[in-house]
């Protein structure tokens, strides 16, 4: 595990094969890293499956209104929806798209992230400047490396918890 500088802002993603610690980017995405912990203590992502996750390129996950595998689970709308929560302004910084960081999923409109979010499983720079980055994974990373693919996957894998380390 990861040291843990600031509990405030760091979150802690229990996945099927172990936890996932990341450290929210408040000082560069201040609205962004305010509504994941918002999500997070209102346990809005527990039970969230990733519903798009293509091999080199990164996991998408966080549709709390049709990606809870516990309630109304509909894997066909999974990825369509997002929290009853206003959408965001976009928060673009001069940030990468690298490895293991956390960027905003959103409609094409750049002001229409909510909940959803993707980890980058490798650099992808080509992302830079059109989706906010607002965390990073400082441990764990092999736990979203073994995420299972698929657009839908066939079996998607969950985030079994989602906390903010301060509250854990």
């Amino acid at each position: 595990m990861a040291e843990i500088k600031d509990p405030e802002n760091t979150i802690l993603m229990e996945l099927k094969d172990g936890t996932v610690t990341i450290e929210l980017l408040s000082d560069v995405a201040p609205k962004h890293a305010e509504r994941m912990k918002e999500l997070a203590r209102s346990g809005a992502y527990d039970n969230v499956c990733f519903h798009r996750v293509i091999d080199g390129f990164m996991a998408q996950t966080g549709d709390v209104e049709h990606g809870d595998m516990e309630n109304s689970f509909n894997i066909r709308r999974a990825g369509t929806g997002g929290s009853d929560l206003p959408d965001l302004p976009a928060e673009f910084s001069k940030l990468p798209h690298d490895r293991g960081t956390l960027g905003a999923a959103r409609s094409q409109n750049p002001n229409s992230a909510n909940s959803q979010f993707f980890i980058n499983f490798s650099d992808n720079h080509f992302l830079n400047g059109q989706y906010t980055v607002y965390g990073r994974v400082i441990s764990g990373m092999e736990h979203v490396d073994a995420i299972t693919r698929g657009e839908p996957p066939a079996s998607p894998d969950r985030m079994i918890s989602v906390k903010v380390a301060a509250d854990a």
